[in-house]
């Protein structure tokens, strides 16, 4: 198909609309996507009895998972940014149906590690790709596309204690192989999503041929943007330091302070990270409305005083208020990654891969320090020092306003 006949094909949906239908698929594949992750760490009980794993080798899975999925992101943002490859989202699907095959069947830990490298290869190119066909998606609505491409993987997350219960107890390892029909119906999806991708490319260029006439190429990233770049990675270091304080050792907190069964500790985890992804869905409205550094603000200010008690009430008040801070904490997850695209424009998927792949790799190395830490001080008090993490949200005012960032992209 020529250019311009895809220009043709693109009338329809013009360029500053919103393409809902498109934000709503690629965020239901983002959901079956981080439900396919979420298999890896919910099949850790059934690996160690099946396997007779130790927590060591458990430790190793859940690190290889984490460091070619985080990892491996911003360099395929950086690389697609150059040369966008809307086939490659099937692709990198592929190689999680693969991977998750490889899982249900793995007869040694050394198999389930070379199948849990494929579901993080497929992940790390989902991701930025993912993020990007968001941002095309978007017209004006930056803040609302990048929420619902968001929301459904937080929602994704969230179904591990269902999936642990419903599937892979009664059925053990193989029940993962259920999980191959989810990522062919992911791959189908995202052939649709691709063959889209490529008519808006093709609209693109020629929209920007008219536009490279009266404009030069852009400069380079001035040292304040690289300041405000960096600012704004702290901030989703602190957050996802926070994040897996609580997702990885509240439960133990909640069981031996309250006497809690794993299972109601579970309705704990399984509370904040439902809470969470209902507040990813409203942050990028209310960031178009009221400003994308006031949402991230906000966020993480207002959840301090919550945090910061929690250790100290009463079971059922602490659970009202672990949903509640889940719910405002991370009504700003969005929000960070398009302020970092806006930042750095005509880099969205290096951004992307930033913001969400490396930073929630950061998190994951996070959660390996806060357990040492809690072996060196104590569960309870660990719990009670990621409490003030949020209260590091007020560095949040030392970021550049929207109005001064529009200025910049001017």
């Amino acid at each position: 198909m020529s250019q311009s006949a895809a220009a043709v094909k693109m009338k329809p949906q013009k360029q500053n609309e919103t393409a809902y239908k498109i934000l709503f698929i690629i965020g239901l594949v983002h959901l079956l996507n981080d439900s396919i992750q979420s298999v890896i760490p919910a099949m850790f009980p059934i690996l160690e009895k099946s396997m007779g794993l130790t927590f060591t080798q458990l430790g190793i899975i859940g690190f290889s998972l984490n460091i070619v999925s985080s990892v491996l992101q911003p360099l395929i943002g950086m690389t697609t940014d150059k040369k966008p490859m809307p086939y490659a989202l099937p692709l990198g699907l592929t190689s999680t149906m693969f991977g998750v095959l490889g899982l249900a069947f793995a007869p040694s830990f050394e198999f389930v590690i070379l199948s849990v490298l494929f579901i993080g290869l497929g992940s790390a190119v989902f991701h930025p790709e993912g993020s990007r066909v968001a941002y095309m998606a978007a017209g004006p609505r930056r803040g609302l596309a990048q929420s619902i491409y968001q929301v459904g993987g937080n929602s994704g997350q969230a179904l591990a204690p269902l999936i642990t219960a419903l599937i892979l107890v009664p059925l053990g390892q193989i029940g993962a192989a259920w999980f191959t029909l989810v990522a062919a119906f992911a791959v189908a999806l995202l052939v649709y999503i691709a063959s889209w991708y490529t008519r808006k490319l093709d609209f693109e260029k020629i929209a920007s041929k008219v536009k490279q006439s009266s404009k030069k190429v852009n400069k380079g990233i001035s040292k304040n943007i690289k300041i405000a770049l960096v600012l704004i990675l702290f901030l989703i270091f602190a957050r996802s330091w926070y994040i897996s304080g609580m997702t990885n050792f509240y439960a133990f907190y909640a069981i031996d302070k309250y006497g809690l069964s794993i299972k109601e500790s579970q309705l704990f985890l399984f509370a904040f990270l439902v809470a969470g992804a209902v507040g990813t869905f409203f942050g990028g409205p209310l960031a178009d409305r009221f400003g994308k550094k006031n949402i991230i603000f906000i966020s993480m200010v207002a959840t301090a005083p919550l945090s910061a008690i929690i250790p100290f009430v009463p079971y059922a008040v602490a659970f009202i208020l672990l949903t509640v801070s889940g719910f405002i904490l991370m009504s700003s997850f969005s929000v960070t990654v398009v302020y970092a695209q806006e930042l750095v424009p005509g880099k969205i998927g290096t951004m992307a891969g930033l913001t969400v792949g490396l930073a929630f790799g950061m998190g994951a190395i996070g959660s390996v320090g806060l357990g040492s830490l809690a072996d060196l001080i104590g569960l309870p008090r660990m719990i009670m020092g990621v409490g003030f993490l949020p209260l590091l949200g007020i560095m949040t005012l030392f970021l550049p306003s929207d109005a001064k960032l529009a200025k910049w992209n001017d």
